[in-house]
């Protein structure tokens, strides 16, 4: 893990200046070659610009397992590009700027709430797997095991202590979300629905054991599921998210805000929804004030009725289609033993384009 790189991601993250209020920062500078050749460095936690004081006890405490935080951003950034991979709006980070998405996520729409969301379960999740596999000395294995796991059975490997990791991830994405103002309030909402998402889906593993695979005895451990489930779950919360308003309340520190569900005959949302309070704009058009990149020039699905396909995605502008050739290997076979050959064919392909 490169250390000096971990020091400029966590800076980042709690850079306390007016322009990055809110925003997910600490998602943000885990990718980019610009930082692939620097070398490692120690992290000393009293360098790092704007940590509060919880967050620099935490930072000295927990110095083993602060690689694994930036770990976590990393693979938040990847799912998220991943499930809007065939949405207007995909991700898409920019190069050299903190605000890796723009201004995207300065507004509280279902975009930002997604962002918090899958952030906080990236860095639950990673750091809960750094620890079952040993990297650090401060974290390992859960040793609170709920009763037998059946007949047959019994506790062995390591059960992942996603108590542990969940932890860390609260600690930091939620450190700076004290105000008492509405996005505060909608960003610890959806921190913890992320993290809630990692807990819900552990689950038990098992290795059978016995003469001749007869699996006299299955040894268990709980383990997280593979990221892209937490992913998948995450991105269908954001499509049924809930929209909220805003309402301010005067209490003894002072004006306060809290959000309530905007509709009243639709249910409440619990705590593993995600919930939002200001609309999106639709990223048809390139618009630098809501960072819109605009859709021109994106891959469409011309057979998609869905917001992947060239009607949807390209906005009601048309689309472009062009020939693509392209070198794959076919008439594979296999030969005994063992290897196999195939040729190489060029293949035709029709691609679409928005226009």
């Amino acid at each position: 893990m490169d250390y000096h790189l971990l020091g400029l991601i966590l800076s980042f993250l709690f850079n306390g200046t007016k322009v990055l209020a809110g925003y997910p920062i600490w998602w943000s500078l885990a990718l980019g070659q610009q930082y692939s050749s620097l070398g490692s460095q120690p992290l000393l936690c009293g360098s790092i610009p704007g940590l509060v004081p919880k967050q620099l006890r935490f930072c000295r405490n927990y110095i083993e397992i602060m690689p694994s935080v930036a770990e976590g951003v990393k693979l938040g950034i990847q799912e998220c590009q991943h499930q809007f991979r065939g949405r207007r709006w995909n991700c898409t980070t920019i190069d050299d700027s903190l605000a890796i998405f723009g201004p995207v996520l300065d507004k509280a729409t279902r975009e930002s709430a997604f962002v918090h969301a899958i952030a906080s379960a990236g860095v639950a999740f990673a750091v809960t797997r750094s620890c079952a596999e040993g990297t650090s000395t401060i974290c390992g294995c859960d040793s609170h095991h709920k009763g037998p796991p059946g007949d047959g059975w019994k506790w062995g490997g390591c059960s992942e202590d996603a108590d542990f990791g969940v932890l860390v991830s609260r600690e930091f994405a939620d450190a700076r979300e004290n105000r008492p103002d509405a996005r505060s309030a909608m960003n610890r909402h959806n921190n913890e629905a992320g993290r809630t998402t990692i807990l819900d889906h552990m689950h038990l593993k098992c290795k059978c054991h016995g003469l001749s695979g007869s699996c006299e005895v299955k040894t268990c451990w709980w383990a997280q599921p593979d990221f892209r489930a937490i992913g998948d779950y995450l991105k269908d919360k954001y499509d049924s998210a809930s929209e909220m308003v805003v309402e301010k309340h005067r209490e003894s520190r002072g004006w306060v805000e809290t959000l309530r569900a905007k509709y009243a005959l639709f249910k409440p949302p619990t705590e593993r929804d995600l919930v939002y309070y200001e609309n999106s704009p639709n990223f048809c058009e390139p618009n630098p004030e809501t960072g819109s990149f605009g859709t021109r020039d994106r891959t469409c699905n011309v057979t998609s009725h869905g917001i992947d396909g060239c009607d949807l995605l390209c906005c009601g502008r048309g689309h472009n289609t062009r020939t693509e050739k392209r070198k794959e290997k076919c008439h594979c076979i296999f030969h005994w033993c063992c290897y196999v050959s195939c040729q190489e064919c060029t293949r035709v392909y029709d691609v679409h384009t928005c226009k």
